[in-house]
C-alpha cells in the first residue's frame, strides 16, 4: 500500500472514531446551583409549590392539608454499569410557623418520577400515602426534616429530627436535629421551626455506599466537620438508571410555610458552595392580634410576674442578710486555726453532698469525695461530723488542733475545715485505695467492690508506716499526741499503697514530761488498753497496745475480737505460740507466700505490745527499731508477757526472745 493510501485509511478511521464517540451517551457530571430561584426555568413545580417574587421557593404556605413538590426538570443519571454514582447537594431551607407548632416538615428527595404516586399530606411529607407505604416500587430516597413526631409510628427520635427514608417515611435511621461544634465536639440542637435559615449538606459516596448528612444554622460560618448522620446505605435497589432530584413538603391540621432559599447539586464531585450573602428574604407572617382571653391571660401573667419579682427580691434581701450574719459570727477559737473553707465551696465540691459521692459512713458521720475548683480540681475527702452536741464539737476541734499544724508522710494531711451552724466539715487528702480494714476484711468504703488481697510485703510496709507516724506523734512533735483510736479502719492507703494514720477526733495532747490527766474512756473494743478502765488516763502506752492489735490483725487477717465467735485475737495468737507453731496464726489467704521469720517477728511483737502492764510494753520507737532490724529482741519481754494469764512460758522454747537474739530482725529472710 502506498503512503498516500495509508494516510487516507488513517483519516477514515479517525473520523469514524469521533462519530462513534458522539453517538455514545455521555456520563458527564450533573452540576447546578441556585442562589435564589428568580430564574429557575428548569424547575418542575406542583401542588402548593411556587417561586415568590423575592426568589424564595415556597413548597407550602400556612394553610392546612397541603403538599408541594419541586424537582430539577432534566433527569439525572444515577446508575452507571449498575453502580450508584456519587452525588452531593447543599441547600438552605427555612420553616416558618405561626401559632402553637406546625407541620409536618420537608424532605430532599431523589425519585424515579417527578410525580409521586399515591402521595398525601400530613405525616407522609408528600412522598407516599398510607396505601403504598414501604412498597419496593416507590423507588425513592429522601432525607427528611420533620417537625412532628407521629406517635412513634415512623421510627422518629422526637418532634425535631432528621431522618433517612427508603421507599417509606418510616425512617431507616433518625437523629435529633443538631450539629457538632468543631472546637469541643458538643452537640448543639437546631430547632427546625426557628424561622431562621438552616443549611443542610447531603453527600453519598457511591463506591463505599456511605451517606453523610450535616446541618447547621446559616449563621454558622463554616460547615461542621463531623456529620450529624454517617451511615452505610445501599441505594442499588432504590435507584433506576435515571432519577429526579428535588424537594417535597406537607402540612396537616397544623401548618407551616416551608421554603428553599438556595440549592446546589453535583454528581461525581463536591457540590458548589452556596453564597449565603445572596439568600432571598422570606416573608414573615404577622402574628394575629390577641383575643380577649389572650389579653386577660397576658395581664394575669404580668401580675404574677410582678408578684414573683417582689417575692424574689425579698428572698434575696433575707439571703444577703443571713449571709452577712454567717460571715460575721466566727467564734474566738476559729480565729486561731487557718485554712477555713467556705461552706459553698465544699457544697459544690461534693455536688451538694450527693449520695453518689459518699465514700463511707459510721458513728462519726459521713465521708464524701469532693473536687476543689480553686486548687485546680484536686480530689479530697470531706468528713461531715455528726452533730451530737458537745462531743461532736470536741472531736471537731481536736482534729483541727492536732492535724492543722502537723506534717508527716504517714499522717493524713488536714487541708482545711469549715463550721456552718451544726455542719462540722473537715477536708483531707483523698486516699484512693481506701482503708486497711477494707483490704483485710472487705468492709467499709473502698474504690472497688472487692479490694485486692494485700501481699506480705505490702502489709510490712503499712505497719512500718503507721509505726513511724506514731513515733512522730509521741516524740517528734512539740507536744505529746495520744491518738486513742489506732485501728485498721483509721489506716488509709494512698495510690502507692503507702499508709497514713487518720481520724484524730479522739486525740489528746499534753506537754512532754507532764501527766496526761484523766479523761473519759473512749476507743474501739479490741484495741483499748486494759488500764484505761482503771486509771482513765490515755498514754502513749495505750496507743502501743492498740498498735499491737493492729500488728496481729495485719499478720493474721483476723479482727481483734471475732464478731461471730467472740474469740480474742491476742489469746488466739498466744495459744499458737504456746503450742510452738506461732506462724500458724498467719493469714491463710497468703497461701504460704510470706517471710516466715518476719511473720514470727510481727506476731511476737504484737504480743509484746499487747501485754497487760503498760510499763512492760515497748515504746513506739522500739517497735520501729524491731521492725526495721535496728534492735534485737530481749528475753525479759517473754517473761513480762506471762503476767496476762500466769501461763508458764518456760517450755515455750521456739519463741523466746533469746532465740531471736542471735539475729537482727532486719536479717530475717528466707521464707517462701
Amino acid at each position: 500500500m502506498s503512503p498516500a493510501s495509508s494516510m487516507a485509511l488513517l483519516g477514515t478511521v479517525t473520523v469514524l472514531s469521533l462519530l462513534a464517540h458522539c453517538l455514545v451517551p455521555s456520563s458527564a457530571a450533573v452540576d447546578f446551583i441556585y442562589n435564589g430561584f428568580q430564574h429557575a426555568a428548569d424547575l418542575s413545580l406542583d401542588g402548593s409549590a411556587s417561586v415568590l417574587r423575592g426568589g424564595a421557593l415556597q413548597l407550602t404556605n400556612d394553610s392546612t392539608n397541603l403538599m408541594g413538590h419541586a424537582f430539577f426538570t432534566p433527569p439525572v443519571p444515577m446508575l452507571v454499569n449498575k453502580a450508584v454514582v456519587s452525588f452531593s447537594t447543599a441547600f438552605v431551607f427555612d420553616i416558618v410557623t405561626v401559632g402553637r407548632g406546625g407541620g409536618h416538615g420537608l424532605a430532599f428527595v431523589v425519585a424515579a418520577s417527578k410525580v409521586l404516586p399515591g402521595a398525601t399530606a400530613e405525616q407522609y411529607l408528600g412522598l407516599v400515602g398510607k396505601g403504598n407505604l414501604g412498597n419496593s416500587s416507590n423507588h425513592f430516597f429522601a432525607v427528611e426534616f420533620d417537625t412532628v413526631q407521629a406517635n412513634g409510628l415512623l421510627n422518629e427520635t422526637n418532634g425535631n429530627h432528621v431522618g433517612v427514608d427508603l421507599n417509606s417515611v418510616v425512617s431507616t435511621l433518625s437523629e435529633p436535629a443538631g450539629y457538632f461544634t468543631d472546637d469541643d465536639g458538643r452537640n448543639v440542637s437546631v430547632p427546625l421551626e426557628s424561622a431562621q435559615p438552616i443549611q443542610a449538606w447531603v453527600d453519598y459516596d457511591g463506591s463505599a455506599g456511605v451517606l453523610n448528612v450535616t446541618i447547621a444554622p446559616a449563621s454558622v460560618p463554616t460547615r461542621p466537620h463531623r456529620p450529624l448522620i454517617s451511615h452505610a446505605v445501599d441505594l442499588t435497589t432504590i435507584f433506576k438508571q435515571d432519577m429526579y432530584v428535588g424537594f417535597s413538603a406537607a402540612t396537616g391540621k397544623l401548618a407551616s410555610s416551608h421554603y428553599i432559599l438556595a440549592w446546589s447539586f453535583r454528581t461525581d464531585g463536591a457540590t458548589q458552595a452556596i453564597d449565603l450573602s445572596r439568600l432571598p428574604k422570606v416573608p414573615k407572617t404577622p402574628a394575629p392580634p390577641p383575643s380577649v382571653s389572650t389579653f386577660i391571660t397576658i395581664v394575669a401573667l404580668s401580675c404574677a410576674i410582678t408578684l414573683v419579682v417582689v417575692v424574689v427580691a425579698i428572698g434575696v434581701v433575707l439571703w444577703l442578710r443571713r449571709r452577712a450574719e454567717l460571715a460575721e459570727t466566727l467564734e474566738e477559737w476559729e480565729l486561731d486555726h487557718p485554712h477555713r473553707f467556705p461552706y459553698k465551696e465544699l457544697y459544690k465540691a461534693t455536688k451538694g453532698f450527693r449520695n453518689s459521692e459518699l465514700l463511707g459512713a459510721g458513728g462519726f458521720g459521713q465521708v464524701y469525695r469532693g473536687v476543689l475548683r480553686r486548687s485546680g480540681g484536686d480530689t479530697v475527702a470531706i468528713k461531715r461530723i455528726s452533730s451530737n452536741g458537745t462531743q461532736g464539737m470536741r472531736e471537731f476541734v481536736a482534729e483541727i488542733a492536732c492535724l492543722g499544724r502537723m506534717r508527716h508522710r504517714n499522717l493524713v494531711e488536714l487541708r482545711g475545715w469549715c463550721k456552718r451552724g451544726q455542719d462540722l466539715l473537715l477536708v483531707y487528702d483523698f486516699m484512693p485505695n481506701g482503708s486497711l480494714d477494707a483490704h483485710l476484711f472487705g468492709a467499709g468504703a473502698s474504690p472497688s467492690p472487692a479490694p485486692a488481697l494485700l501481699t506480705w510485703e505490702q502489709r510490712m510496709r503499712i505497719l512500718r508506716g503507721v509505726a513511724s507516724g506514731l513515733v512522730y506523734l509521741h516524740e517528734g512533735w512539740e507536744q505529746v499526741v495520744v491518738h486513742r483510736d489506732v485501728k485498721a479502719s483509721n489506716v488509709l492507703l494512698g495510690a502507692d499503697m503507702s499508709a497514713r494514720l487518720g481520724d484524730f477526733g479522739l486525740a489528746r495532747l499534753y506537754e512532754h514530761g507532764a501527766d496526761p490527766g484523766t479523761t473519759r474512756v473512749v476507743g474501739t473494743p479490741g484495741y483499748m488498753a486494759p488500764e484505761l478502765t482503771v486509771t482513765g488516763k490515755a498514754t502513749t502506752a495505750s496507743d502501743v497496745f492498740a498498735f499491737g492489735g493492729l500488728l496481729l490483725e495485719a499478720a493474721s487477717g483476723r479482727r481483734p475480737i471475732d464478731p461471730v465467735s467472740g474469740v480474742n485475737l491476742v489469746r488466739w495468737v498466744r495459744d499458737h505460740g504456746v503450742k510452738g507453731d506461732l506462724v500458724r496464726a498467719v493469714d491463710e489467704r497468703l497461701d504460704g507466700w510470706y517471710d516466715k521469720e518476719e511473720a514470727r517477728l510481727v506476731l511476737w511483737l504484737g504480743l509484746a505490745c499487747s501485754q497487760w502492764q503498760p510499763e512492760a510494753r515497748p515504746s513506739m520507737r522500739q517497735v520501729c527499731q524491731y521492725l526495721d532490724g535496728e534492735e534485737v529482741m530481749q528475753e525479759d519481754a517473754v517473761l513480762l508477757l506471762s503476767d496476762v494469764d500466769s501461763i508458764d512460758f518456760g517450755s515455750f522454747k521456739s519463741l523466746t526472745w533469746s532465740s531471736c537474739a542471735t539475729m537482727s530482725a532486719g536479717s530475717l529472710r528466707g521464707g517462701r
